[in-house]
């Protein structure tokens, strides 16, 4: 892609790995919070891959790598990417039935992210950070009430995924639960209807 030149909307992304060379016992223990990183960037098959570990489709029958109640799937994963080679700064969708990123905003809104983050400055300094939002009314309509319960342990699921699928990389991250709702909503352009969980700063030592 050249400068001026309009960024696509869509971006197909790498085929995720089935297999790797970290066992989920090494990644268990090795597993830290990570909040500081390095210059270097990721690759897109790693923010692919990350991707789909937080909510990749794993059969034909549309079931995904994070148990969800009832099978209703209430999270949206969101990527804002600042280094990733292959991946232009900007903010992004993941699709995990087609396992793609559907473009949402152009530019690199790290800083604008780790502002609504109580200025954290792992949330500015990552490469790229995956954010976690809701729609409860997929669960709360099956389950009422409890349904919202529902869709923060899947949330944790998937977080806990993406952090184990980080190290498995030989990356690190961290979890963060602190920050303004409806400016990261905003920032990350989030439907009325989305509302952010988690956000997960992913980034090389």
């Amino acid at each position: 892609m050249t400068a001026g030149e309009p960024q696509p909307a869509i971006i197909a992304l790498p085929k995720p790995k089935m297999a790797g060379n970290v066992s989920v016992e090494q990644a268990l223990h090795t597993r830290r919070s990570l909040r500081s990183y390095s210059r270097a960037a990721l690759s897109l098959e790693e923010a692919a891959q990350l991707a789909w570990a937080a909510q990749g489709v794993t059969s034909r029958g549309g079931y995904r790598t994070a148990p969800s109640a009832g099978a209703l799937y209430p999270l949206e994963t969101f990527l804002c990417a600042g280094r990733v080679e292959g991946l232009p700064p900007g903010v992004y969708k993941y699709r995990p039935e087609r396992h793609d990123l559907l473009l949402l905003a152009a530019g690199d809104r790290r800083a604008e992210l780790a502002g609504a983050a109580l200025s954290q400055a792992w949330v500015r300094d990552a490469p790229l950070i995956l954010a976690l939002a809701a729609v409860f009314a997929r669960i709360t309509g099956r389950y009422m009430q409890r349904g919202i319960r529902y869709a923060w342990m899947e949330a944790g699921h998937a977080a806990q995924n993406v952090l184990l699928q980080a190290v498995a990389l030989g990356l690190g991250g961290v979890p963060v639960g602190a920050f303004d709702d409806r400016a990261v909503a905003r920032i990350l352009r989030m439907a009325a209807e989305e509302e952010p969980l988690y956000l997960i700063p992913v980034g090389r030592r």
